[in-house]
């Protein structure tokens, strides 16, 4: 079967990060993992206080981050095996794996992104919301000398076809057009926690169409705002230069 491809995505929250796995999850060749180190994260911080359902993740998960990174390198049956990630859970874990996976930033603008996460998350942090942690993984990346694939979920909604297509090629896999749709509702794969934040994937057959919010921007969030826009302008300069 040759070597396995581990694909790891690295996301903020409410980034079509879930779509992205759903798309991957309708390969023939691939096994997807909902955000193995979600338990890992709330285990190691105070999120487990204001993030929905966070008992029954802990229940469910390994809380272990380092016995869920040797699962993740660990032999798969599948030749391609992707990892939906959020950047955040990666608190205080060795990252040395990411020298043998295939390392995928997907980013969005704050514009988008802040008004929808605070719909669940009244008055999220700099940390919660993933650019800065970017920035970081960023810094990680370039000083281990790992190239690092940046994609931005707007790209991806503007032309689903173009944008997965460039990205199997950035990959090295074929692209395959079943990525392209699924059947509405819950996938088996979904992690305990789809309830409470998979609502729209839930009701949707493929990648939605990209819509500029058009309600105004909350005024609470603009000091957090300002301090996204310079990580996300940075992201978006590493994708362009790739």
């Amino acid at each position: 079967m040759g070597l396995t491809k581990r694909i790891c995505l690295w996301s903020g929250p409410r980034n079509i990060s879930t779509a992205l796995m759903y798309s991957f999850a309708q390969r023939n060749d691939t096994k997807v993992f909902d955000e193995p180190l979600y338990a890992h994260y709330l285990s190691c911080s105070n999120a487990s206080k204001y993030h929905p359902g966070s008992e029954e993740v802990l229940e469910d998960q390994e809380n272990d981050g380092g016995k869920v990174v040797k699962m993740m390198m660990g032999k798969h049956e599948s030749p391609v095996v992707f990892f939906k990630n959020m950047t955040h859970h990666l608190l205080d874990l060795n990252r040395e794996f990411m020298k043998d996976t295939i390392n995928v930033i997907l980013t969005r603008n704050p514009v988008d992104m802040l008004p929808s996460f605070a719909k669940v998350i009244e008055n999220p942090s700099i940390d919660d919301v993933g650019y800065a942690l970017h920035i970081n993984l960023l810094s990680y990346f370039k000083e281990n000398l790992i190239t690092p694939i940046v994609l931005d979920s707007k790209q991806v909604l503007l032309n689903p076809e173009t944008a997965l297509k460039k990205l199997c090629a950035q990959v090295d896999i074929p692209f395959q057009e079943s990525m392209l749709s699924w059947d509405a509702g819950e996938i088996k794969e979904d992690g305990v926690w789809a309830k409470h934040w998979y609502e729209s994937v839930h009701k949707s057959t493929g990648f939605m169409k990209y819509r500029p919010k058009k309600e105004l921007f909350p005024e609470h969030l603009k000091p957090l705002l300002e301090k996204c826009k310079i990580c996300y302008q940075q992201l978006i300069e590493v994708m362009e230069n790739v």
